[in-house]
């Protein structure tokens, strides 16, 4: 039927509609019985309720949670949204509110010193890809893998999901502060990450999923390019960190879900914030080392850059919240002030029904940037159930260092009345003590007027690590830690386990009232805090005799192993306030002031000297030139026809002063073997120049040149290298430069005088053993020899060696503060004088003193007003006098043997109250290659005892023979010989003849110097043989101890007595030394 047809067939230019399937059908069920469950489960609480007989509190309850929790989830994810959209539509939408407050606008729009950059926003969303590359191997190989390691229900723990998101973050502002200091680069970014990060996890078994979707981070991020350094890369370490708590929000996903509930997402974020800070808040940092020898603790935990004293004085016209009668009648308050700076945080007392109090409280606290940091108060009215605001104030802490003292009344933000009185003071950190004395009577006189003390130092405590500690009774590694206190104070390192040499690398602070009268006391304990691992207690006033007041070393444990000891890096800084440079902005409040006193008021007349900040920070670097090679030919003859060679010698430029070696005739490779001493400082940009010549009848030719950092020797103690010449075709010169540590201890300088023969070269002057540094400040009541004073200057003399003060004006008392330093060959054997002349150079006064007195005092110091004699009755001057004993770091184990072996009795240490396990000796090369020599790094003296006198008729020699692999050479050292016997009544000339046998032709013969008139001569000399090790151990060494001054009428020389050494009976590579009984001829 066509009708039927027409039907069945759409009419052309239609779609058939298809019908529903069964797919569909059975989705749509799915959804309804979705839906339908879900209504159940929310209908099961109150069935349950009912059930239980509980009462409907209950559902309400739960019912507020989930609509909290729904309205939190709703907020985030629209505030994520509106941050997504503010980040990619910023200028526009600057360009709408540029008229509203300064809160809504960008930080480069309400700073102009905030710059925009975006460049660098182009640079981070260019690398974010590869970034986020980076983060999900970190999370997926690293941090899971910790994870599940670190508890057995955790062994399932996996990320299901990783994805970064395409939103890196932004850097919205950009500031520099360059002005600060020259040696950094200081970056503060205002940084807004608002991510569409989505991170899954999930503990297979426990069927637990969760994750985060969505993160917002907003805050300042401050970055520190520091140490800038004239190598590559430049920069020297970045620093990274937050100065205040960033902003942080997270979109949870999952069971994690849970934590959006209100209560428990601010718990939540602030948790996560609060693991976040432990690394990237002041004070913790991030420092990433690019450059070497960078001390990294150092870098985590830099000095502060200065101490503010808060002195909370009082407030004026509180507002009243304690309401009475209904609040019909105003009450008053019961005010108490919240001081925050940075994450330190101070309470004060609650001053009860007062709407002006007076709390006259000091407190101190450390800063660590600025500018950057600030000084927020608080106040608050105690009461029962909430306390009420009373108003805050703010100040950022750059203008308190501007001022050095501020003293002013502070308007009360965000309340109707109220203002807060602070006297607030800038302490500067000093690297000497030169005015301890003088702050701790100031600050003596400032506690008898307030409830607190306040510090006259910092300390500063680098906990680095410790090796050797002993087991515990079970034979198990123990898990130590360390407890460090000051009197009252005690703070704990974090664990080490299953160790016996931890590393923690842990920074503590102390606040020190007076240094002189604490000690530091140090316990090495299992993490049970019952069983003890090692005790230490160090007097801070040892740090005060210190360098820079700093030790850097380590340290003998007591009550522990007999190897066990800590590395500690123990820095002191004097807090003070110059009362010459402050401007005092005068107080509203004189009956305040004058209340708690003043730190920066006039000081008293000082009993010591005040030297200058850079007064001994001078160094000695010990020059080898060793060799050269390949050096280019000068001398040619027959004009250049035939090629001779050169007669080739070096000179060394440090400092604005010049050594050279000797010449070595027609040598293209030389080989000098001298030594020479140059004293320099810390100052950059010093090098020391090697200038190579060829010594010539006129004017003699450069053979090249060559230059090395004074920085870098001084970084890493010793530097050995072969040196390009420059602006020559070929040669190189081989040369070893070593800084000298600079001791304390008295007691090494025996030891440290025998180091010194040992390793002295042949042709080089004596080295050194002392620095003696001199600050000379005034004089005091000077005679007047033409009834007026004159013009007086100083002369400084130590051997042959003189130094001048300039001319003080007309005075009886003139003032010079001039420091000086000299080299000190024998401390025990060398004279100070100085001699005070008018200007006609007529003698005022002179004063002389062994330098040997230095060796008893503490700290190897004299700092006192000394008489002068030649002079008036009551002539004096005020100097300080400092000796530092000289200490090579490159002493090989052989050879620190053989000094302990010959060096004789030890001197009695400079300081009696310092027990043997802190004595100090020089650093050298040990098996531990991760303990650097360095300027400072002092290691623990070995005990050494005298052998007693025996009863030789003849007398006694003591000697060192040794045979050093490098050099290819046997070596003696006569130190002395002691009761020499002779047949006459006078005193013998004698000397030492020394020859190796079997030598027919007396090629091995050697002499020392003739000593006059004593049985007790002292030689220190050495002695040297080129001869092969084979050779040298089958030879034996004869010496004769023979009588220079014998009969006039006889050429042959008295003979006192012999010794014969078989040299085959010797390890010649251990060396030997020891006194020897002298024999019969």
């Amino acid at each position: 039927m066509p009708g039927s047809e027409d039907s069945l067939n759409p009419p052309p230019g239609t779609e058939e509609t298809p019908s529903a399937s069964p797919t569909n059908s059975s989705s749509d069920l799915v959804a309804t019985l979705l839906t339908l469950g879900r209504t159940l489960l929310l209908l099961l609480p109150v069935y349950l309720c009912g059930y239980l007989g509980l009462s409907i509190i209950f559902v309400i309850l739960g019912l507020v949670l989930y609509l909290g929790w729904k309205g939190a989830r709703l907020s985030k994810r629209s505030s994520l949204q509106t941050a997504m959209e503010a980040l990619e539509n910023e200028e526009a939408i600057t360009s709408k509110t540029i008229f509203m407050s300064k809160k809504e606008l960008p930080s480069w729009v309400t700073f102009p010193e905030v710059e925009k950059a975006e460049w660098l926003n182009k640079f981070l969303s260019q690398m974010w890809p590869f970034i986020s590359q980076y983060l999900e191997k970190l999370l997926t190989d690293t941090i899971a893998s910790a994870v599940r390691s670190s508890n057995t229900h955790l062994s399932t723990f996996y990320f299901t999901k990783i994805n970064m998101g395409q939103k890196a973050p932004k850097v919205v502002g950009v500031k520099a502060h360059t002005e600060l200091q020259k040696n950094q680069i200081i970056l503060d970014l205002n940084i807004s990450y608002v991510g569409d990060v989505e991170i899954d996890v999930e503990i297979k078994k426990y069927f637990c999923k969760a994750g985060v979707k969505g993160v917002q981070l907003h805050g300042m991020l401050r970055v520190i390019l520091e140490p800038l350094i004239g190598d590559i890369p430049i920069i020297g370490a970045i620093t990274l960190f937050f100065i205040r708590r960033p902003m942080l929000e997270i979109n949870w996903t999952g069971l994690t879900n849970l934590l959006d509930i209100p209560g428990l997402n601010v718990m939540s974020d602030t948790m996560i914030m609060d693991i976040i800070s432990a690394y990237l808040v002041l004070p913790n940092r991030l420092a990433i080392p690019l450059a070497q020898n960078l001390h990294v603790a150092e870098l985590r935990s830099p000095l502060p850059r200065g101490i503010v004293r808060i002195h909370l004085l009082g407030a004026r016209n509180l507002c009243a919240k304690d309401l009475k009668v209904k609040g019909l009648i105003a009450g008053k308050s019961d005010p108490y002030a919240i001081v925050r700076v940075g994450t330190q945080v101070y309470t004060s007392r609650i001053i009860n029904e007062d709407l002006n109090p007076v709390w006259n409280e000091m407190y101190e606290a450390i800063v660590h940037e600025v500018p950057g940091q600030e000084l927020e108060v608080e106040l608050f009215d105690k009461d029962p159930d909430q306390d009420d605001f009373l108003g805050k104030m703010k100040l950022d802490l750059s203008e308190v260092k501007k001022a050095s003292v501020l003293d002013k009344w502070f308007t009360l933000e965000d309340i109707k009345s109220g203002q807060l009185h602070l006297r607030l003071e800038w302490l500067t950190l000093m690297a000497n003590a030169s005015k301890l004395e003088q702050i701790v009577k100031i600050n003596k006189e400032i506690s008898s007027k307030t409830t607190e003390e306040p510090s006259a130092a910092i300390l500063i405590v680098y906990l680095d690590r410790a090796q050797d500690l002993p087991l515990k009774k079970t034979t198990k590694s123990p898990n130590p830690m360390v407890q460090l206190s000051i009197q009252d104070i005690t703070r704990e390192s974090r664990t080490a386990h299953n160790t016996i040499s931890p590393i923690w690398e842990e920074p503590f602070r102390f606040f020190i009232r007076d240094p002189n009268l604490q000690d530091l006391d140090i316990q090495v304990k299992d993490d049970d805090r019952q069983h003890s691992l090692g005790s230490l207690s160090l007097p801070l006033s040892r740090i005060l005799c210190a360098d820079q007041l700093t030790l850097d070393q380590f340290f003998q444990l007591e009550n522990s192993g007999p190897r066990s000891r800590i590395y500690m890096k123990l820095v002191m800084r004097i807090l003070y306030v110059d009362p010459a440079h402050v401007p005092i902005v005068s107080s509203e409040s004189p009956g305040l002031e004058a209340s708690i006193g003043s730190s920066v008021d006039m000081p008293p007349r000082p009993e010591k000297t005040s030297p200058p900040e850079k007064f001994a920070t001078e160094s000695l670097i010990r020059v080898f030139v060793l060799e050269a090679e390949n050096l280019i030919a000068k001398d040619n003859f027959m004009g250049g026809m035939i090629k001779g060679k050169s007669d080739p010698y070096t000179v060394i430029k440090a400092g604005g002063k010049s050594v050279r070696t000797k010449v070595i005739k027609e040598n293209l490779n030389p080989r000098w073997d001298q030594a020479f001493e140059i004293l320099v400082t810390d100052i950059p940009g010093q090098d020391i120049e090697f200038n190579v010549f060829d010594k010539d009848v006129d004017a003699d030719d450069i053979l090249g040149s060559c230059k090395v950092s004074v920085k870098n020797v001084l970084k890493t103690s010793t530097i050995d290298e072969w040196l390009p010449l420059q602006d020559v075709k070929s040669g190189r010169l081989h040369v070893r430069l070593e800084c000298l540590s600079r001791l304390m201890d008295a007691s090494q300088l025996d030891q440290v005088l025998v180091i010194n023969s040992l390793t002295q070269p042949a042709n080089s002057d004596d080295f050194s053993a002392g620095l003696l540094y001199v600050y000379l400040e005034r004089a005091s009541d000077l005679p007047t020899p033409k009834g007026k004073p004159s013009s007086a200057s100083a002369e400084l003399t130590v051997k042959k060696v003189t130094h001048k003060t300039k001319a003080a004006p007309k005075s009886i008392s003139p003032v010079w503060d001039e420091s000086f330093v000299f080299l000190i060959k024998n401390p025990a054997s060398e004279t100070f004088q100085l001699q005070v002349r008018d200007g006609s150079q007529n003698a005022l006064g002179l004063f002389t003193m062994p330098i040997a007195d230095l060796l008893n005092p503490d700290c190897l110091t004299l700092d006192k007003w000394f008489n002068l004699s030649s002079s008036g009755p009551h002539s004096q001057i005020l100097m300080r006098l400092q000796l530092r004993i000289l200490s090579s770091p490159n002493v090989s184990p052989e050879l620190h043997a053989l000094s302990l072996a010959s060096s004789g009795p030890q001197r009695p240490p400079s300081q009696p109250k310092t027990s043997d396990s802190d004595s100090v000796i020089p650093a050298f090369k040990d098996n531990d290659n991760s303990i650097s020599s360095s300027d400072g790094d002092l290691r623990q003296r070995l005990p050494h005892s005298d052998p007693p006198y025996t009863d030789s008729p003849f007398g006694q020699l003591r000697l060192t023979v040794y045979y050093p692999a490098k050099d290819g050479r046997l070596v003696a050292v006569i130190h002395n010989c002691r009761n020499l016997n002779l047949s006459s009544k006078e005193p013998p000339d004698p000397y030492l003849s020394m020859v190796l046998l079997p030598d027919k032709n007396r090629t091995t013969k050697r002499k020392t110097s003739v000593k006059k008139r004593t049985s007790n001569p002292e030689f220190n000399e050495k002695v040297e043989w080129e001869i092969s090790f084979e050779d040298a151990s089958r030879r034996k060494l004869e010496i004769s101890v023979k009588n220079s001054g014998g009969s006039f009428m006889s050429s042959k020389k008295e003979m006192i007595g012999k010794l014969l050494i078989d040299l085959s009976q010797v390890d010649l590579s251990k060396g030997l030394s020891d006194w020897y009984d002298l024999k019969e001829e």
